[in-house]
Order: C-alpha cells, then sequence, then structure tokens
C-alpha cells in the first residue's frame, strides 16, 4: 500500500504535495530570458542584497558555483561569500559572474533626472 505524502482537503481528497517555490524558480532560471528579467527586477530593490542572492540563485540554476568558479577563474568559497546576504563584490566580480551567465550589468535613464547639484 503506498503511503500517502500530500493533505488531505475537509472534503476527504488527497491533494498532491506543494512543490517548493526554490525548485520551480531554479528550473525557471535555467531560460537566460526568465533569469535576465529576474535579475533585472532584483536590482532596483533598494536593498542590494537582494540582487546578490538572485545571482547565486542564477548560478545555481545553471551549472552551480563549481562551474562558475572554472567559468570565472574566480574562488568557489569566495563565490559563495560573494553572492550572499553579507557579501560586498567588486564590480569586476558582478561583471565576471555575469559574462559567465551570458549577460552584463547595464544603465540605464530614469524618468526622474537627478538635480544638477546633487553628488554621486
Amino acid at each position: 500500500m503506498q503511503k500517502s505524502t500530500g493533505k488531505t482537503t475537509s472534503k476527504g481528497r488527497t491533494q498532491p504535495p506543494s512543490v517548493s517555490y526554490e525548485d520551480e524558480l531554479l528550473e525557471d532560471l535555467k531560460n537566460p530570458s526568465e533569469a535576465a528579467a529576474y535579475l533585472k527586477v532584483c536590482l532596483e530593490d533598494e536593498d542590494p542584497r537582494v540582487f546578490l542572492i538572485a545571482l547565486g540563485q542564477v548560478a545555481r540554476a545553471n551549472g552551480g558555483f563549481a562551474l562558475l568558479s572554472r567559468n570565472t577563474g574566480l574562488n568557489r568559497e569566495n563565490l559563495y561569500r560573494t553572492l550572499s546576504p553579507k557579501g560586498n563584490p567588486k564590480i569586476e566580480s558582478v561583471g565576471a559572474v555575469l559574462r559567465s551567465l551570458g549577460m552584463k550589468l547595464s544603465v540605464e535613464a530614469i524618468n526622474t533626472p537627478v538635480s544638477s547639484g546633487a553628488s554621486i
């Protein structure tokens, strides 16, 4: 007799077990267009950790950190730290990771111009 792994509804029917959102996300991120759109949205967040976590998820979906390390020439352990919420990567590292994933970082104008007296 097989054991049910799903939940039973109030009407006595068994629902299939839910799929982990991360498993589904990683599957979607194998598609280059989906991955690029996901990273773009995450980059728009005010918290830079969101982008770093997302970049790590895209890397995991596309071969993992060992492959990323081979493709970028960056140390695997450093990549784990760099693409973590506490990461503080150099722009060169982010560029190398993106290039190895077939992407690049770009800048675009926003509708609200920065005042002429502002400094960066």
